[in-house]
């Protein structure tokens, strides 16, 4: 169910991508045939990019896409590298929680005061980006809790298999 989740959102963030390069070509086609870029163009780029590398984060914790070093991973056992897993995987747990815990606050503030980017005809409002940082955090720190549970279960590379099938 989980995996399902993380594949769906990042299926969205994958969209909102193909939009994000509509929005892009239009605004320089503007630009250079009529001198007028696209309004709010910049605006929604800007919130766009960090929305989607959000939602993006859940798949790739589960495919064990995240950056990592294998210099000395590579020279130990089986058990010794679940542990070194296990360890990386509680250490992304605690940077997503803390990142969902400092995220929260400007959240709640964004929304309350109205905040957006952008003057005159398009003006984005930057609390459901900054909410939407705030689930994907809490999101992600799950999914490390998940792929703890799955190795120490045996099933992260039956797991992992079935991902990237679908």
């Amino acid at each position: 169910m989980t995996g399902r989740i993380a594949q769906t959102i990042h299926i969205v963030s994958a969209c909102w991508v193909l939009v994000l390069g509509l929005i892009i070509f239009l605004d320089v086609l503007g630009r250079y045939f009529f001198s007028q870029p696209l309004l709010g163009a910049t605006e929604i780029i800007k919130n766009s990019v960090v929305s989607i590398t959000f939602l993006q984060l859940p798949l790739a914790i589960y495919r064990g896409g995240m950056i990592r070093s294998t210099i000395l991973y590579d020279f130990f056992g089986k058990n010794m590298k679940r542990v070194l897993r296990t360890f990386a995987s509680i250490l992304g747990l605690l940077f997503f929680l803390g990142t969902a815990f400092s995220s929260w606050g400007p959240a709640v503030e964004a929304l309350a005061v109205s905040e957006y980017e952008g003057e005159g005809a398009l003006r984005v409002p930057t609390y459901p980006v900054r909410f939407l940082v705030f689930v994907t955090s809490l999101f992600a720190a799950y999914v490390y809790l998940h792929v703890i549970f799955l190795d120490w279960t045996d099933r992260i590379e039956s797991f992992i298999e079935s991902a990237d099938a679908t």
